[in-house]
């Protein structure tokens, strides 16, 4: 089915704001680790990296006071914009530094850029939820999934490759200009308006993060959301040490990890939204955790051997397939499981939760591969994968979903 111009419009202008969002954290989070390690940083300046990544985790604190600040249109726009000119602000200060001697107040800044991404990212992710219909919701959410995917494409592969010549100061200066164009489509786009007025009588709380988990029935989501793609995760998160393992250079694991497994989720975010869109997401997630089930157990095939560089290209870009198409069918449902007045509230509680699931998975993980090896670690995330379909189908295989 084709979109007409306005639905177009409407997809590009989310895809860009998510984009905006991937890429600088995508090259902070990454590419400044590379970049301290060859200037001789020590690995505990280093690990300050980690930081950054606490707004993304804590961003459900602040979320119920945007659901209730923002209630119109107008609203929703204004939040996003003056997030996204703080945080080009901020990546501009950070871009101006010299990284040599100012690493600390450049880590600080970086943080607190990331603070002004994840606000931008509530406000986006409410104003998708509240401006489309049903039908709508899973190409956007495949808009999502492709703006993450092409950030970490960008950030931590061809600002990596250009930084080397244009060093640290351009690059991100570049970084700022690209964080404020982004927004530009959203201040053009007419169309994007919220479904309904907004219920003023829900307004959301400080705590309503918490009463998110007392609703009736919502532990079947819960469950759903932090089981369905551990398995995969837990694979991704050795997948490097593993290649390393196996002899290949830092080179050749950027490119067919960062570049070829990264295109692959990019390439599939898009189809795999065309799918939940026409079936419904009740019947593709059944579908998509069959294809994640496949791809963990490729892994456990080649891990009895030494596997062939194209086998391994191969169950590399069916993992990263199977996430692409993972995260389109986990957002789609996680939009469905919002309350009234308190979008942009649940819709992070539940984000945060495949984070926080994510982070144990690959700790976990980590942990078998280290004691059991490779091949132990690849089934017993097998069996999760096998586990989450079962789930799905047990839990949710007489429920209809969109």
């Amino acid at each position: 089915m084709r979109l007409d111009k306005t639905k177009t419009f409407k997809l590009s202008t989310f895809f860009c704001l998510y984009l905006a969002q991937a890429v600088p954290m995508s090259f902070f989070t990454t590419a400044l680790q590379v970049i301290m390690r060859e200037q001789q940083f020590s690995l505990s300046a280093i690990a300050l990296l980690q930081l950054v990544k606490l707004p993304w985790i804590l961003k459900m604190l602040w979320s119920p006071m945007i659901d209730r600040a923002c209630t119109t249109t107008r609203g929703y726009k204004r939040l996003i914009v003056g997030s996204e000119v703080v945080y080009a602000l901020l990546i501009l200060l950070a871009g101006v530094l010299n990284l040599q001697i100012n690493v600390g107040t450049i880590v600080v800044l970086v943080l607190l850029s990331l603070v002004a991404s994840a606000t931008q990212d509530i406000g986006t992710d409410a104003l998708v939820i509240l401006s489309s219909q049903k039908r709508e919701k899973a190409l956007l959410n495949s808009m999502q999934s492709m703006g993450s995917f092409g950030g970490s494409l960008v950030g931590s592969g061809l600002l990596l490759m250009v930084l080397h010549r244009y060093g640290w100061n351009m690059v991100t200066q570049c970084l700022s200009v690209f964080v404020l164009v982004a927004v530009v489509p959203l201040l053009l786009n007419k169309n994007i308006q919220l479904q309904k007025p907004k219920d003023t009588r829900q307004r959301a709380r400080w705590s309503d993060f918490v009463w998110f988990f007392t609703q009736r029935g919502i532990w079947r989501q819960i469950v759903f959301l932090a089981l369905y793609y551990m398995g995969i995760i837990g694979i991704m998160s050795t997948l490097k040490p593993y290649m390393v393992d196996l002899g290949y250079s830092m080179r050749e694991i950027g490119v067919m990890n960062g570049v070829v497994g990264v295109a692959s989720a990019f390439v599939v975010s898009y189809p795999a939204g065309m799918l939940v869109r026409h079936f419904g997401y009740g019947r593709t997630r059944v579908f998509f955790a069959i294809v994640m089930l496949v791809a963990t157990s490729f892994f456990v095939v080649l891990s009895l051997g030494r596997p062939s560089t194209p086998w391994l290209i191969a169950a590399i870009a069916l993992l990263w397939a199977s996430y692409g198409m993972a995260t389109v069918v986990v957002y789609t449902s996680a939009m469905q499981h919002v309350r009234q007045g308190k979008e942009g509230t649940d819709f992070t509680v539940q984000t945060v939760l495949t984070h926080l699931t994510g982070i144990v998975a690959a700790v976990f993980s980590g942990m078998v591969a280290d004691r059991l090896g490779y091949t132990a670690m690849f089934s017993l995330q097998t069996l999760l994968a096998l586990a989450a379909l079962i789930y799905v189908v047990l839990a949710f295989g007489k429920r209809k979903a969109l």
